[in-house]
């Protein structure tokens, strides 16, 4: 297989490219992966950017992403395939006048025009480079992560009625997971590990800064700051990356150069989304309630 990044500083810069800042561990746990054509199991609270590590890898690698957003119930009509019977029911209806015999029509019937297939299928038959997401594995149930394993050790499939698929490729897969349940050991063993935190105060400005071009290096730094002191806090829910970021434009929108108590008491809510957080932030903080917001963008 065509590896796809040079070195670890060619994945930093590949990846900075579309705007995703990686620290050594992360490029480093990438190139590994593109070298040993393994899977990588990344773990961290959430959003702190481990589907987005995905995406960026496939943006800059010139791949095409695939995403399996994992649930509780997902089986392997979702997850792999499943045969389309509304299709072979109008199928055999209307073979009905020609009376073809029953083992005619069931070769038909299940053939390649009858399957739908899902994203592993999808990922394994693709002829061009895939970046494969399995997202958020720890909210399937232990028999469906024992089907992942099965495609991501030999990367091929057995449908009974068509034989055993085996992939012309092997894609480059990433499983995100935000530690609601403890994986199998089975599960880590064949994959990379890599763990997210929150990013320190310097990158994360640098985050806000690249994510949110026309902000001021002063807000973005003032912002790096207070999201730090608020993760310090004994929270429900830290605030994530994405809503440092979202808080940076509303800053922004209403036209916010400074962040001072009355500011942060009329925005907490962008970063904040429980109520017990809220009222702990507010007193911990010691700012005020929500006033009225005032000030638009200019």
């Amino acid at each position: 297989m065509a590896q796809r990044f040079e070195s670890v500083a060619d994945v930093t810069d590949r990846l900075r490219g579309v705007d995703y800042l990686a620290d050594p561990s992360i490029s480093g746990a990438v190139y590994l992966a593109d070298r040993l054509e393994k899977p990588v199991l990344i773990e961290g609270p959430a959003g702190v950017g481990k589907t987005e590590l995905a995406k960026a890898v496939a943006q800059s690698s010139g791949a095409r992403l695939i995403r399996l957003q994992c649930y509780e119930g997902l089986d392997e009509s979702k997850a792999l395939y499943e045969w389309n019977y509304k299709k072979q029911l109008l199928r055999i209806q209307a073979d009905r006048e020609h009376e073809r015999d029953w083992d005619t029509v069931e070769s038909d019937i299940f053939s390649e025009s009858f399957l739908l297939t899902r994203p592993l299928l999808e990922a394994i038959r693709a002829d061009e480079p895939i970046v494969l997401l399995i997202d958020e594995v720890d909210r399937v149930e232990i028999e469906t992560e024992a089907l992942l394993l099965e495609v991501l050790s030999d990367f091929q499939v057995s449908i009974p009625e068509l034989g055993t698929i085996v992939g012309t490729q092997r894609p480059f897969v990433f499983l995100t997971s935000n530690n609601t349940r403890e994986l199998s050991e089975a599960l880590k063993r064949r994959c990379l590990y890599l763990h997210i935190d929150y990013p320190e105060l310097e990158r994360e400005e640098e985050i806000v800064r690249i994510r949110v071009p026309e902000i001021d290096a002063s807000l973005a730094s003032q912002i790096s700051k207070v999201v730090a002191s608020i993760r310090a806090l004994d929270l429900k829910k830290a605030p994530s990356i994405s809503e440092t970021i979202d808080w940076a434009r509303t800053l922004l929108f209403l036209g916010r150069n400074e962040i001072g108590p009355e500011t942060l008491g009329e925005t907490l809510h962008v970063l904040l989304k429980y109520q017990s957080d809220l009222t702990k932030a507010r007193k911990d903080l010691g700012v005020d309630g929500s006033p009225p917001l005032t000030g638009t963008r200019r």
